[in-house]
């Protein structure tokens, strides 16, 4: 099947993009990457009017930190971050994750801000910026709005995102480079390298002194959107890691997730796979001694 007949635009400043927003609505689509967005017009799944190419638009692109804030522009791609050095340095979660995203020829045209407007809860940025606290700045011709991670994703391919804003870039609170009460871990569990996660887990959080003082736990895979356990980050938090710590941990993940099931996985043996990887990176951040305790 091919794609339906659509007018072409590649404006190369974002106002321009802006207004062609403001002027078509929803009969116009954003091309990024075109990782989604071409599947499903060439399935014709979406038959917009006008597709805006995003690709000359420069004031989307680029990483830099200025102060504790890492900004990330929309069109940065999937393997841009991956080769990072300042994302290995600032924000390693990412450097960590980057590589489980589908295959190398993806990756290189994969943008990070498609990701988090397709919303996929299977993928792993939007679960990466909810662990990491992210805040999505999204642009029209009214101004900019800054909206938290936990409250854009509202439903299955779902975002807070109005007809006429764009994803100008994302933003993640970071703690000095030589902070070593920061933690943080990324793995996810897939049927092939390159598949979509069966189950994955993005965490942060910050250890002193042998206590959980702050964690976030998102989920990949386990519902209609990307998905915290708050229930089992309220276990953890002020406890000591221990592997005492850790047993509670699971046992209050497992009475808290209600995973949807798939295809190939029930609900029972995802939830198995989310307690196995909450355990394993609980036990990452242990120190030998308290995991031999």
């Amino acid at each position: 099947m091919k794609a339906a007949a659509v007018s072409y635009s590649r404006p190369s400043q974002l106002a321009d993009v802006l207004q062609l927003l403001a002027q078509h609505g929803d009969e116009a689509r954003l091309l990024a990457g075109g990782q989604t967005l071409l599947a499903t017009l060439n399935m014709r799944l979406s038959e917009p009017a006008l597709l805006i190419d995003l690709q000359s638009v420069t004031a989307l692109k680029g990483l830099s930190v200025t102060g504790d804030v890492l900004r990330i522009g929309a069109l940065v791609t999937h393997t841009e971050i991956e080769n990072s050095t300042l994302i290995a340095q600032r924000a390693p979660l990412l450097t960590a994750a980057a590589p489980h995203i589908a295959h190398r020829a993806i990756r290189n045209l994969g943008t990070f801000g498609g990701s988090i407007a397709y919303g996929d809860p299977a993928a792993e940025w939007p679960a990466c910026l909810l662990a990491m606290n992210g805040v999505v700045l999204a642009r029209s011709i009214k101004g900019t709005r800054r909206i938290p991670a936990d409250e854009f994703f509202t439903g299955l391919y779902t975002t807070a995102l109005a007809a006429d804003e764009i994803i100008e870039a994302c933003e993640i609170p970071i703690a000095p480079a030589d902070d070593s009460a920061q933690r943080f871990s990324f793995t996810e569990l897939a049927r092939r390298h390159g598949d979509y996660a069966v189950v994955g887990l993005a965490a942060t959080a910050t250890v002193k002194s042998e206590h959980i003082e702050h964690i976030r736990l998102a989920w990949i895979g386990v519902g209609s959107v990307p998905m915290r356990a708050t229930g089992c980050e309220n276990a953890l938090r002020s406890q000591p890691l221990t592997p005492q710590t850790v047993t509670h941990a699971v046992n209050t993940l497992r009475a808290e997730l209600s995973p949807l099931a798939d295809l190939t996985h029930s609900e029972a043996a995802k939830k198995q796979l989310a307690c196995v990887l909450l355990k394993r990176a609980l036990q990452g951040w242990m120190t030998p001694a308290a995991a031999n305790a």
